[in-house]
């Protein structure tokens, strides 16, 4: 199964008409797709506006490939499964979000290597074609590490303000 997620604050069009287009040319493949407030309406692939938290979550785990804008919540969802994930980030100039910082974000973890990155439709069927049963990644820890929460700590219970300049 492909799971495609574009948030719930927005529609993505692009990205929804862009996966329904790639699921026709073989409609073999089970694709689900949590669409947000999208008008476009798919003819090949199952979309649902909105999810339960655990909806989402139980898509993100049985799914094989993973496609999504360039959110934070849904690439560390599936980083956590251990999954790969093809993300599109919205653009501002398309009129997808208020500002590019999902360019930002996209072109960070893609240096990384923990995400494949498509800035168009194009892109995005080519990585979906490159993708091949299995190809998962490391999971990382739901929670933060204990060195990070120790720091964390000692700042709190050392009463530190932040300076003003």
């Amino acid at each position: 199964m492909i799971f495609v997620t574009v948030g719930t604050q927005m529609h993505f069009d692009r990205l929804i008409s862009a996966v329904d287009e790639w699921a026709g040319t073989d409609t073999s493949r089970t694709v689900v797709a949590q669409a947000g407030p999208s008008t476009y309406r798919p003819k090949f692939i199952k979309s649902v506006p909105f999810m339960s938290a655990q909806d989402f979550r139980d898509h993100m785990h049985q799914a094989r490939v993973i496609v999504s804008h360039a959110g934070m919540g849904s690439i560390i969802t599936a980083l956590e499964f251990g999954k790969r994930i093809i993300v599109m980030p919205r653009r501002a100039d398309q009129g997808e979000h208020r500002n590019d910082h999902q360019i930002a974000t996209a072109k960070y973890f893609g240096s990384q290597g923990h995400v494949l990155v498509a800035s168009d439709k194009e892109e995005l069927f080519q990585k979906l074609s490159q993708f091949r049963s299995g190809d998962t990644v490391e999971p990382i820890s739901s929670t933060a590490s204990p060195a990070l929460i120790s720091t964390l700590r000692k700042f709190v219970e050392s009463g530190s303000e932040p300076r003003s300049r």
